[in-house]
């Protein structure tokens, strides 16, 4: 290698680091975002348990809650946030004006999209319900209409702030769409709070007039959450003008894209909307067999809620930081760029994700207790959730990798692909669901549900990596195989470093749980991270010992 050559590398791999360093940076702005809004999030949850519990009534709200979410993600927020980030790079790349007309459009052409589809949904409301909910009949159907009408206005909000945060996400400023969903958990937790200081000592049936305080607080939450993006994009100079000149302006090319997002989340919808018609009926049957703890629907999307924290925190603010640079990346044909992107976001969020996945299994009973446990949630309840967990955490793994994959897609502005793929985790999922439903006592059936969407997630993830693995190496015969690929293991030695500290956590939290739950979290948690922290050196957990190496550094300068 000559001097020059010598130089050179050594260049590019100085801007290599910088560029890790600044994402590393723009991942911990968000995550500190994430970690607040979960932290109050859990906060927003234990209120909405205590003051509605796990029962009917509570599957009423969170049915009617979660509806909006579902039908938003379906017909076009998997779009949004797929699509929109990759546009907006490319345009600003290739457009005089640096994309601003561009945007301009963009954001009208939805905007309009996203009026229209609230307003046919608050009319179908019942409709709605009875698609989600066909077992719910006279006070119990009537009730989640009322509350799904409240409801349904929060797509407008949800796809607003989907469109503005994306549009301040390409302009490389992450914080504000990770912040400002604390101001709407503080809204609900007041909203909440009130109702429990009103309805105190009532039989927890809700009248009309607490359903619609509820129900519109519930909104009112989302509404200022977007709200509050506003002075975000007022400081990154962003002023939006609505355009309606869309004719060969170019936006058929994110339109195609955004139509297999579409089906793609369609596909998971369906199999979502199996498990929820299941586990409400599963519900229904609990009650009426007189099965202890609440197994039914509220349950699963709180266990779920838990869940998915981690790679929320983590994977979500690690990739949102990579996206424009991967995109960029893509857009060069740089596919030697997606593939160091993709191993960096693969190796770093396991490295948080993998003992995560271990600490909510090992020490579920205590975490969902800690969180859960209060008002109307009685032990029943906590051991379901806590079964719940046990079997949705091992998917966390596949879930996080699989968003980290589908991304790389995303960026070489490949839906189609992504689409095919999701086909083997939505049709695995709906039919063990099923499998579940039919072959499981009623207490176990839904928390059957939970493993069915583990073993799900493995088997997409695995397909996505090889294609994507297929994908990435272009004609370089020299790139090792799937099997052999470094990150590969590197995944693996992390799960076996886990698989003891988990023991030894479980044990922990045992020997401490006397004084009550959030003793037992606390122990076991820091007997499974001195035991992975011990283990990252013979192991060779390299990023367990640069994370380890980073808290150091913090505390030193503290």
């Amino acid at each position: 290698m000559t001097a020059t050559e010598a130089a050179t590398e050594a260049a590019s791999a100085k801007a290599a680091e910088r560029k890790s360093g600044s994402v590393l940076r723009s991942g911990a702005v968000m995550a500190s975002g994430s970690i607040v809004s979960r932290a109050t999030g859990f906060i927003r949850s234990a209120v909405v348990v205590a003051a509605l519990g796990t029962g009917l009534q509570a599957d009423g709200y969170t049915v009617a809650n979660t509806v909006p979410n579902i039908l938003y993600t379906l017909l076009i927020g998997g779009a949004l946030n797929a699509v929109f980030v990759p546009e907006l790079v490319r345009a600003a790349r290739n457009h005089a004006d640096g994309g601003a007309a561009y945007t301009d459009r963009l954001l009208t052409i939805c905007t309009i999209g996203l009026l229209a589809l609230t307003a046919l949904t608050v009319v179908g409301a019942p409709w709605i319900v009875s698609v989600y909910a066909p077992d719910y009949h006279g006070e119990q159907a009537d009730l989640t209409i009322a509350l799904a009408r409240y409801c349904l206005p929060q797509i407008l909000f949800y796809g607003l702030f989907t469109l503005l945060g994306q549009v301040l996400n390409a302009r490389n400023r992450f914080g504000a769409m990770m912040w400002t969903p604390v101001l709407n958990n503080v809204v609900i937790i007041a909203v909440f709070g009130i109702y429990l200081a009103v309805a105190a000592g009532s039989d927890g049936t809700l009248t009309p007039a607490q359903a619609q305080w509820l129900g519109w607080g519930t909104t009112a939450g989302i509404a200022v959450q977007t709200l509050a993006l506003v002075p975000a994009l007022r400081a990154a100079k962003f002023r939006w003008r609505p355009r309606f000149d869309w004719r060969g302006s170019g936006l058929t090319r994110p339109l195609r894209a955004a139509g297999w997002l579409v089906m793609l989340v369609a596909t998971n919808q369906i199999a979502y909307w199996v498990v929820t018609r299941l586990s409400t009926a599963t519900g229904q049957h609990a009650v009426e067999q007189h099965v202890s703890g609440g197994v039914g629907y509220t349950a699963y999307s709180y266990a779920f809620q838990l869940w998915v924290v981690p790679h929320g925190i983590v994977t979500v603010s690690l990739v949102t930081a990579l996206m424009p640079r991967m995109s960029r990346a893509a857009a060069d044909n740089d596919l030697a760029g997606v593939r160091r992107d993709v191993s960096y976001a693969l190796r770093t969020s396991a490295a948080v994700v993998v003992p995560a996945v271990a600490l909510l299994f090992a020490l579920a009973p205590w975490v969902m207790g800690a969180v859960y446990g209060y008002g109307r949630t009685g032990d029943a309840d906590i051991a379901v959730m806590a079964g719940m967990m046990m079997a949705f955490a091992p998917g966390l793994i596949a879930y996080s990798g699989q968003y980290v994959l589908s991304r790389a897609f995303y960026a070489m502005s490949d839906t189609r692909t992504p689409f095919l793929l999701n086909l083997v985790i939505a049709a695995l999922n709906a039919g063990l669901s099923i499998a579940a439903y039919l072959l499981l006592p009623v207490r176990w059936a839904v928390t059957g549900m939970a493993g069915a969407y583990s073993v799900a997630l493995f088997a997409g993830f695995g397909v996505t990596a090889y294609v994507l693995h297929r994908r990435v190496s272009g004609s370089d015969a020299a790139r090792p195989s799937l099997m052999r690929s470094p990150g590969l293991w590197a995944q693996l030695r992390l799960v076996m470093a886990c698989v003891p500290a988990g023991v030894l956590g479980y044990l922990a939290a045992r020997a401490c749980e006397g004084p009550g739950d959030f003793a037992a979290v606390g122990a076991g948690a820091v007997a499974l991270l001195l035991t992975v922290a011990l283990l990252a050196r013979p192991f060779r957990l390299r990023e367990v010992s640069a994370v380890i190496a980073a808290g150091r550094r913090r505390l030193r300068r503290a």
